[in-house]
């Protein structure tokens, strides 16, 4: 379901970021096939140095849907940044993707806390958000990094997944299936 990221799954991934409904909510925005290429290409050196992780998801036919990625790793923590394709909207993609990728970078990469922004207009990605048991609502919790996020004008809520936590829910509930919840973090 996730691979390393890989320069020839660029086009379809590009494709697939251009969508009006996913564009406005990924990070690494390109405007054109180059520079898409360009930052993939940028996105497997920083993972090399150790500045972020990035993975693309896959469906079951092994073909590139979407990617998954920490961003700003700092003190055994990141953000995270996730999008799929329009038409992999609703189909169950999301919760095994972030399984397997909360999986990979808490007992195989050393993340401890995982943090999500996520813009306050973007309503689906917030419902799914608050479904997952255990993620925190930590716009009071971590104000510091709330504040950071939001000068000015507050634009992002700010979610929270610990390490522990998510341990703990996984020993009491294995990896539950999840329906229709597919994030879309900026």
């Amino acid at each position: 379901m996730l691979k390393k990221r890989e320069l020839h799954d660029s086009q379809i991934l590009f494709e697939l970021m251009m969508h009006p409904d996913v564009f406005p909510f990924v990070r690494q925005k390109a405007y054109s096939y180059e520079e898409f290429m360009f930052l993939t290409k940028q996105t497997i050196e920083a993972e090399e140095r150790g500045e972020l992780i990035s993975r693309t998801i896959l469906d079951e036919w092994g073909t590139p849907i979407g990617t998954i990625n920490l961003f700003d790793i700092e003190d055994h923590a990141g953000f995270l940044g996730t999008w799929l394709g329009k038409p992999y909207h609703g189909r169950g993609y999301n919760k095994p993707a972030k399984d397997a990728f909360f999986d990979e970078i808490f007992y195989s990469l050393g993340i401890e806390t995982v943090y999500m922004r996520i813009r306050k207009e973007n309503i689906r990605s917030l419902k799914a958000a608050e479904k997952l048991p255990y993620v925190i609502h930590a716009n009071e919790t971590r104000p510091e990094i709330y504040e950071r996020l939001n000068p000015g004008e507050h634009q992002y809520h700010l979610f929270e997944i610990p390490k522990d936590l998510y341990s703990l829910h996984v020993l009491r509930h294995g990896h539950e299936t999840q329906e229709n919840s597919h994030l879309l973090e900026a």
